[in-house]
């Protein structure tokens, strides 16, 4: 890995360790070098392979992860030096999506983004085959069959491609339906607690494990808040350090709830020590999804695994450096999310006001709007007008204001 603190560089190989055990992989053995930048043939120094090549044939090892994404000539270099499976970073995430999709679009985005990251590795793949020199004539079975394998592989990249677009094409509709609710998307590092919370929040079967990607494909729940107030949060996937940028891309649509929704509750593990590098991590993802300037809700989760001295001391450092709203939370213990709970109705309410509304009844436009941004809570049809309590988004409210014969007074 690149140069790191000796605690960074522990955690970040703890966390490959946890991605390792995930994939199914047991770790007999680590090793660490410290790089200003990497070796253009290798990635680690010659030294380090031959050091490395002792380590495996000593553990036996019939796999080498690396931290890093590997460049094509890299991972054939390292595989021709040390004789094992070389995988990378992004590869072992994306092994690890595969095994842990289960909707038909979540096996899709997975095999899309896994065909993006093996085209320009195929000639590693055939290099065996490969006879030397080009042209007509000269062209070896190897080539042929890169060749095939290359048109291939981009036939299937846009026949993904078409249907998941399909597919992001039919949530749009499904978004649609839901136009009146208020929308709160959990997002958050993987592991920090997202699915645990609403299953708790909504008292439903969430499928909840604690293991690093343990759900990747959304689920949606109504959630009471309130007296008169309820919300639908959806769970999306996690993030991580160094998500491949292929998987970013391939979920786009999936992730698209974030960028519909009214709130994001970014869930963190209060617990974990490298919670600050976390944070910024999913910001960095939500940067580029084009939604950090979504109302943001920061959930510190598992506060229960503090002690008491640790929960003050952490509670007094938030209060100086954060400057965006908290709230603690533990899915596990009684009436650890309400205080959660309470919070976003207060979002809520502050987004989407209750009003009471007087539209003319040849005023089709105006009920049209109410009904299709708001919620209707109560409906009287009173000769030439209509009366209506309704909580609307304020831009909503703000063009109904604008418009002749329409009254609105705020309800306290």
């Amino acid at each position: 890995m690149k140069w790191e603190s000796p605690r960074a560089a522990e955690e970040h190989l703890h966390e490959l360790s946890r991605l390792a055990d995930t994939a199914g992989a047991v770790v007999v053995g680590t090793l660490v070098q410290r790089l200003d930048s990497p070796h253009p043939k290798y990635y680690i120094g010659e030294g380090k392979v031959a050091e490395l090549k002792e380590l495996v044939e000593a553990t036996g090892a019939s796999l080498v992860i690396f931290d890093e994404e590997l460049s094509p000539a890299q991972g054939k270099n390292l595989e021709d030096a040390l004789k094992v499976r070389i995988v990378d970073r992004a590869e072992l995430i994306l092994d690890i999506f595969a095994t842990r999709a289960r909707t038909a679009e979540a096996q899709m985005q997975v095999e899309l983004a896994q065909l993006q990251y093996m085209l320009p590795r195929l000639r590693r793949m055939w290099t065996h085959l490969e006879r030397t020199g080009g042209g007509i004539g000269t062209r070896g079975p190897g080539e042929t069959q890169l060749e095939t394998d290359r048109r291939l592989i981009n036939r299937r990249i846009r026949d993904l491609r078409a249907k998941l677009e399909v597919v992001a094409q039919r949530r749009a509709t499904q978004r649609k339906g839901r136009k009146g609710e208020f929308r709160v998307a959990l997002v958050g590092y993987t592991n920090a607690g997202k699915s645990s919370i609403l299953r708790a929040l909504s008292n439903s079967d969430l499928f909840v494990e604690d293991r690093l990607f343990a759900t990747l494909d959304p689920a949606t729940r109504q959630v009471d808040l309130g007296p008169g107030t309820r919300a639908l949060f959806t769970d999306t996937v996690g993030f991580i350090r160094k998500l491949p940028h292929h998987l970013v891309a391939s979920f786009r649509a999936t992730l698209e709830e974030t960028r519909e929704a009214d709130l994001l509750l970014h869930v963190i593990d209060a617990s974990h020590p490298s919670w600050p590098e976390h944070k910024e991590v999913v910001e960095d993802v939500l940067a580029d999804l084009g939604v950090a300037d979504r109302p943001i809700l920061v959930v510190f989760n598992k506060i229960d695994q503090l002690t008491h001295a640790e929960e003050e001391a952490f509670r007094e450092r938030l209060g100086l450096e954060l400057g965006e709203p908290f709230v603690f939370a533990s899915a596990v213990e009684a009436g650890g999310l309400d205080a959660l709970r309470e919070k976003v109705r207060d979002m809520l309410l502050e987004q989407r006001p209750e009003v009471h509304l007087t539209i003319p009844v040849q005023d089709g436009e105006a009920l049209a709007v109410v009904y299709r941004e708001g919620e209707v809570l109560v409906r009287k049809d009173e000769g030439a007008v209509i009366n209506l309590v309704a909580r609307l988004p304020r831009p909503a409210l703000g063009r109904l204001m604008r418009r002749v014969g329409v009254g609105v007074t705020s309800i306290a």
